[in-house]
């Protein structure tokens, strides 16, 4: 049953075009392309979660990036950020491989659930507001169809203050910081990390032992 609502909600959102911007940005760069994608058909939808229907932990981006996600199709795929999270999921032993390429590769995921703040990549990769806003109607069906959620891990400042405002918890009282935990109303931990994007990762902002540490941590409090 979950598999099928997840599936239902998958399909409600594809069709979003809610956002004109969004929707006008996300198509212009799947018709623009990169070189090195010319023979790609691009995506250039909104890009849906990616996961266990029974997921204990929720990886929260951002947005899609312009040309992985709103390439391929699945959040954090084709691109530097994915390549660094799904390493690191792998060996946390909550992937089946270390590497997410297209929608048909073969990844699955253990106890895992991503999805992200915005559908839509956004400009410059800076979403306005009103659009994280807009888009929050998709975290809450979402998360209705996760019931096993225990820990939420943000990726980012963004993805931190869209989910304090789903949980409608005050931003001064949960300050975003690389591995600060922040108890929720539900019972469950919103857990903070740096985004995993290049300009964190390659600057040496978030290194992979930093990353590793902030998934065992999210492994530790699923089993408080």
């Amino acid at each position: 049953m979950a598999l099928e609502q997840l599936e239902d909600l998958r399909k409600a959102l594809i069709a979003c075009r809610r956002c004109p911007r969004l929707v006008a940005w996300r198509e212009e760069v799947g018709r623009r392309k990169r070189r090195a994608y010319r023979d790609w058909d691009y995506w250039a939808k909104p890009v849906p979660g990616f996961g266990d229907p029974g997921a204990w932990l929720l990886i929260f981006g951002l947005a899609p990036g312009a040309h992985g996600a709103n390439r391929t199709g699945r959040v954090f795929t084709g691109d530097a950020s994915g390549d660094f999270l799904y390493a690191a999921l792998y060996r946390a032993g909550l992937a089946n491989q270390p590497t997410s390429t297209h929608r048909q590769d073969g990844l699955r995921l253990f106890g895992v659930y991503i999805t992200a703040a915005v559908r839509c990549v956004p400009p410059g990769n800076k979403p306005t507001r009103e659009e994280i806003q807009a888009c929050s109607q998709w975290t809450r069906r979402e998360f209705a169809l996760l019931p096993h959620l225990k820990v939420y891990l943000a990726l980012g400042r963004i993805a931190h203050d869209a989910l304090l405002d789903h949980f409608g918890l005050r931003k001064r009282n949960h300050p975003f910081a690389h591995g600060a935990e922040h108890p929720l109303p539900n019972g469950g931990t919103l857990l903070d990390s740096y985004h995993v994007s290049r300009q964190n990762t390659q600057t040496g902002r978030l290194t992979p032992a930093m990353f590793d540490r902030v998934l065992e941590r999210a492994k530790a409090l699923a089993r408080l």
